[in-house]
């Protein structure tokens, strides 16, 4: 049993051709070595991105005089949407081939922790380059250096307009431009210390000041701004940091200090156990990973173990609902379908990824706000959602030819969880198709 849960409940599911790991010490093992499949699966990174966005911008301007430009021009910005389905795509495949599927959860859960919405403009198309920059290097790391990542990283500095946020009292801030809030309150309220702690909004207020400054450059990457940074020393939770010129240590001394504040250990130990083990995880699980983050300052891999450690981590009742991503990575792996769309076309993805995975609920890297996807299955668990998961599960069971055999299927999928109604249901199927369908739809596969 523990290793069909260390499958389904912490990775990406079971596969018929990948061992499913024996239970935490190998989940950590893994984490702990090479990310071997991003090299297998490769994702553009935010700097190949930017040089993207630069030649649409000169293409931008040259085809005003120049009409051979636009051809250019509109080939270059449609490579651009196909990178963004691809993007999905070989998301999709990570999970679906992986030997590691802790740490592609992972990634997806950082993400939504330090969500940042696919917009216009600079994130157009280049969200999965923040992830794969700011994000995945740093799952397995300390959490400072993962919330000084994302937090700085041009992409959430765009999303939460602190590329304009300007000191008051700076030199630039004397001729015009404001001071914005934004980035400061959703490092407190989301990122750190969680809604209602431990700080005040003199707290965002001081904060906002000292990320001043913090801003980028022509080329879409991270640049502080003396000038644009507020003067003085500013005051975050009784502890001053600055008053000297003004410098990016100043930031990060502040984000360091956060990462390890008592409430921030509680509040983001608290999102992890309600992602992977349960919509109201036991106070007590909470409590040892929230110990095992003040003991160790914020060693993530310590607060994976203390929660791996937890006999509520292995209780056998699927608990969690699975997002519609966890899903379609799930059944792909499942059914060992993963070579389909490996290589397909930009329509063929389209129809069998983005489209669906949007009508269940989740567009892609379009989470509802700064506080990335909900968790409870209340949210994903409805008529709609429903509907569009049986509609997808039953279009892809065709994708192999032949099928996989559905009886053998309910155990590949489930193993020991599968109980003897579906077992049965796949046995009965009138053929292969709507017996792939049947196990992918069913109850025990949504959940984990």
């Amino acid at each position: 049993m523990i290793p069909t849960l260390a499958a389904i409940r912490f990775g990406t599911g079971l596969s018929p051709s990948i061992a499913a790991p024996d239970g935490p010490a190998a989940l950590l093992s893994a984490l702990e070595g090479p990310d071997a499949i991003a090299g297998e699966v490769p994702i553009p990174g935010w700097d190949a991105r930017m040089e993207t966005r630069a030649e649409i911008a000169r293409l931008r301007k040259a085809k005003r005089d120049d009409p051979a430009a636009d051809e250019r021009y509109q080939k270059v910005r449609q490579g651009e949407d196909l990178l963004y389905v691809q993007d999905l795509a070989a998301t999709l495949l990570r999970g679906a081939r992986t030997s590691d599927g802790m740490r592609e959860r992972l990634v997806w859960f950082w993400t939504g922790h330090f969500a940042v919405i696919e917009g216009a403009n600079i994130l157009r198309r280049t969200v999965a380059g923040y992830v794969e920059d700011a994000i995945r290097p740093h799952v397995a790391g300390d959490f400072a250096t993962l919330l000084k990542a994302a937090v700085t990283h041009p992409a959430m500095l765009n999303y939460l307009d602190q590329v304009r946020s300007t000191g008051p009292g700076s030199p630039r801030g004397r001729r015009g431009g404001g001071l914005n809030e934004n980035l400061a309150r959703e490092v407190l309220e989301l990122h750190t210390l969680g809604v209602g702690t431990a700080y005040t909004q003199t707290d965002v207020r001081e904060l906002a000041e000292l990320l001043t400054g913090l801003t980028q450059d022509k080329q879409g990457q991270t640049r502080f701004q003396p000038n644009m940074a507020e003067p003085g020393a500013e005051t975050v939770l009784g502890r001053s940091y600055g008053g000297g010129k003004p410098k990016r240590a100043d930031i990060d001394a502040v984000l360091d200090d956060l990462a390890v504040h008592p409430a921030t250990a509680r509040h983001v130990s608290g999102k992890l156990a309600h992602h992977f083990v349960a919509d109201n995880p036991p106070g007590a699980l909470i409590d040892a990973m929230e110990a095992a983050w003040i003991r160790s300052d914020g060693d993530l891999m310590a607060v994976y173990a203390a929660m791996l450690d937890h006999p509520a981590a292995w209780e056998p009742v699927l608990a969690k609902v699975r997002t519609p991503l966890d899903f379609m990575a799930a059944a792909i792996r499942a059914t060992d379908a993963a070579a389909i769309i490996d290589g397909a076309k930009l329509s063929e993805l389209r129809q069998r990824l983005h489209r669906p995975m949007e009508r269940m609920g989740q567009p892609w890297l379009r989470p509802p706000g700064p506080n990335g996807w909900p968790e409870d299955a209340s949210i994903w668990i409805t008529p709609q959602g429903l509907a569009a998961r049986l509609d997808w599960a039953m279009s892809a069971a065709g994708w192999r030819t032949p099928p996989p055999d559905p009886r053998e299927l309910v155990e590949t999928a489930l193993g020991p969880l599968a109980t003897e109604r579906l077992r049965f249901a796949a046995k009965a199927a009138e053929d292969r198709t709507a017996g792939v369908g049947l196990v992918l739809s069913s109850p025990e596969f949504q959940r984990r």
